[in-house]
């Protein structure tokens, strides 16, 4: 087990792991990513509804970190389990993303329509933010308990890479929407990003099944 773990290696390591994951599970066809992208064509309360949304983001990432790190601390049993869930879940989620690929697909964000006020706006988004079930699987529970995997000393790496995540893509999606929009519209585009997405799914889950695993032979986890 490391005790003390170098921030410019292990911890860089997990930041980008942290990253990663939650790139996979946030850039999708949506009604959220919509709403943004919608926001930004139109230049309405961009910067208010991206940072609600990181922020969202950020604090479900922490609290589900910080949650199940308190649970898998009293048992390493439901650590292995959760660990094994989380792998098998992903590598759906990664056969999902490859099949996605195979077929033509593309988000659009009319710039029609009536404008929001700033509540409004907020509004909508705190509804295709917190009122979408997935993102407490996604965050909470998936994020949470593969981030509580990790020493104490390393889990504050794990949320900054996926709150990073976050920040990141609806800064891109909202800001840089005149840009992104006709990429955005192009079914070959998002094939890639399926493609690119399958394989990290796949990757973590494989990380995961390591870990487990080694959970059975070994008193402390391998990270």
């Amino acid at each position: 087990m490391i005790t003390s773990p170098a921030p410019s290696s292990l911890g860089l390591s997990v930041f980008v792991q942290g990253l990663a994951l939650s790139l996979g599970l946030i850039v999708a066809i949506g009604a959220q990513n919509a709403f943004v992208l919608r926001q930004g064509l139109r230049r309405e309360h961009v910067g208010i509804v991206v940072l609600f949304c990181a922020t969202a983001d950020a604090v479900l990432i922490t609290s589900g970190v910080m949650g199940m790190a308190q649970a898998l601390g009293e048992s390493r049993g439901l650590a292995r389990a959760l660990a094994l869930a989380g792998a098998v879940f992903l590598a759906l989620y990664g056969w999902q993303a490859l099949r996605r690929a195979r077929h033509s697909s593309q988000l659009k964000a009319a710039e029609d329509g009536a404008g929001f006020s700033r509540g409004a706006a907020l509004a909508q988004a705190a509804a295709f933010t917190l009122l979408n079930p997935h993102v407490y699987l996604d965050t909470v529970l998936l994020v949470g308990s593969i981030g509580a995997q990790h020493p104490a000393a390393l889990r504050v790496w794990f949320v900054a890479g996926a709150s990073s995540a976050s920040l990141c893509w609806f800064g891109l999606l909202g800001f840089g929407a005149r840009w992104l929009a006709p990429w955005f519209a192009r079914p070959r585009a998002w094939q890639v990003l399926d493609i690119l997405i399958g394989m990290t799914m796949f990757a973590i889950s494989a990380l995961l099944v390591r870990h487990a695993l080694a959970g059975l032979f070994h008193a402390a986890p391998p990270w």
